[in-house]
């Protein structure tokens, strides 16, 4: 009987293996499906529009400030700091907070969230500002999210929104996450509030980001695309796609039974510079390749660079 359960667990992981991926995938998303996650939510209780995985150019550092989220509404916007933690926490008189981590994470001490996004926020208002946007005082506000509910906590400053504080929010609760908003703007001019939501939305849809994957199971890795790898042939096919000429992926089946090996259609949209970044759909192109190629991939926070078979993504986005 033994024999035949041991049997059985190598058959599942060999099965897994071939036909969904290599990777462990639970692992390598869960950061980013948190990100992805408090970015619908928030879209869906405060409506506007959330933009995910920034990279700002910090000119003080010379290198790039990664934002989360910033949500974008009529008259408002705030930067969010999403950190999907688990186990205990305790803060330090300096503001940096002690984990004591579990299976996934380890113990460490991470410099204080609400300090970062606030230092975020400015970055990010002056990236704004070199763009041509000039805000009112205050026009930003940062907020620091803990989705996780395995995540057990102190007391906290007001910029941080716990999990049971999360899954309360409602629509109507605005001063939670946006009471910052000065009663002089709120009811400053409507057209002077309609000319920065249109910047801003034109600005953060064009502004550097990490490259995404969606992968099956609703999962979601930011990081950076490296390059193909699978047979000559198909990553010949796959060579004119670069971040340069191309913004997005989309991943379809073509065959799944038969003798014949398992190919997919990738159909790719060309970057197109004349309409801010975005094409229309007549303008997708088509390759088709096997299955078994793999897309490497450098997730976002690690110095491990990952493989994912083309049959387990959906698709990828990448950024100019």
């Amino acid at each position: 009987m033994w024999v035949q359960i041991l049997c059985g667990l190598v058959l599942y992981k060999l099965f897994k293996r071939i036909f969904y991926d290599d990777d462990d995938l639970d692992v390598e998303t869960s950061d980013s499906n948190a990100i992805f996650s408090v970015a619908n939510r928030l879209e869906k209780l405060y409506g506007g529009k959330a933009y995910v995985g920034l990279r700002i150019p910090d000119p003080d550092t010379g290198s790039r400030q990664n934002i989360d989220i910033v949500l974008v509404t009529k008259g408002e916007a705030v930067v969010v700091s999403v950190k999907n933690l688990s186990g205990i926490v305790s803060i330090n008189r300096d503001g940096s907070w002690v984990f004591e981590g579990d299976h996934r994470h380890r113990s460490r001490q991470y410099p204080d969230p609400v300090a970062e996004a606030k230092k975020q926020a400015s970055i990010l208002e002056a990236y704004l500002e070199q763009r041509g946007v000039a805000l009112p005082e205050g026009y930003f506000s940062y907020k620091v999210i803990l989705p996780n509910p395995k995540f057990r906590y102190v007391n906290f400053p007001p910029e941080v929104i716990t999990f049971d504080q999360w899954t309360l929010l409602k629509p109507e609760q605005k001063s939670m996450l946006s009471g910052w908003i000065k009663g002089a703007f709120r009811g400053g001019k409507k057209e002077m509030q309609e000319s920065i939501h249109q910047q801003l939305n034109f600005i953060f849809s064009t502004a550097p980001i990490w490259d995404r994957l969606e992968v099956k199971g609703n999962k979601y890795v930011l990081g950076e695309f490296l390059e193909f790898k699978g047979k000559q042939e198909d990553t010949q096919a796959l060579r004119p796609i670069k971040r340069s000429k191309v913004s997005r992926l989309v991943i379809q089946k073509t065959s799944m039974f038969g003798l014949a090996p398992s190919r997919l259609q990738v159909l790719y949209c060309p970057r197109d510079y004349r309409s801010e970044g975005t094409s229309t759909s007549s303008e997708w192109k088509e390759v088709t390749v096997r299955s078994s190629t793999e897309v490497l991939f450098q997730p976002q926070d690690s110095n491990k660079v990952r493989k994912f078979k083309l049959s387990s993504i959906l698709s990828m986005q990448l950024s100019a």
